[in-house]
């Protein structure tokens, strides 16, 4: 029996080639996200899961800190983006989990080279970032956008525990 160590899925960006080689020798179809994932819920869960089940394994590019903080603003993340990383990796859904510190994920996608490159429902083909579809298009991976779960949102959280 081999023991669990979520630890082990925390991917460092410098080694993202490496593991991305590992998951291609395999013969594994990998499938990509990515996000902020600050504070997890079913929503979170439920999108990863339909990832995963996409193909053969799930990395997730993850925020780093700061560019939550671009994104979503100074009071956020709430959580660290280590403890983000650690509670992903912990997921049954999820093989990897690699941080990257820009903005956007086109440089996260060049590296990773998806088959699938998974995105929720408040994007379309249209909206979501056009470098980051060319880079998944180019290097032959496809863009899926799914539903979210309705009414599950980190905002939506943060509001109900603020008027505790």
């Amino acid at each position: 029996m081999r023991p669990v160590n979520f630890r082990e899925k925390i991917v460092p960006w410098e080694k993202l080639p490496e593991w991305r080689a590992a998951m291609r020798a395999s013969g594994r179809k990998l499938v990509v996200t990515n996000g902020c994932f600050d504070l997890l819920h079913p929503g979170h869960v439920t999108y990863l899961e339909s990832g995963r089940n996409m193909g053969d394994a799930l990395l997730v590019g993850l925020n780093g800190d700061e560019s939550v903080r671009q994104l979503k603003g100074p009071g956020r993340p709430v959580n660290c983006e280590g403890d983000r990383a650690a509670v992903l990796a912990a997921l049954e859904s999820v093989a990897g989990v690699c941080i990257f510190a820009e903005r956007t994920a086109t440089r996260f996608l060049a590296a990773a080279q998806p088959e699938v490159y998974l995105k929720g429902g408040d994007y379309t083909l249209e909206t979501l970032n056009q470098d980051e579809r060319r880079t998944v298009e180019q290097a032959g991976g496809k863009v899926v956008i799914i539903s979210f779960v309705p009414g599950k949102s980190t905002t939506e959280l943060l509001k109900k525990i603020s008027h505790l």
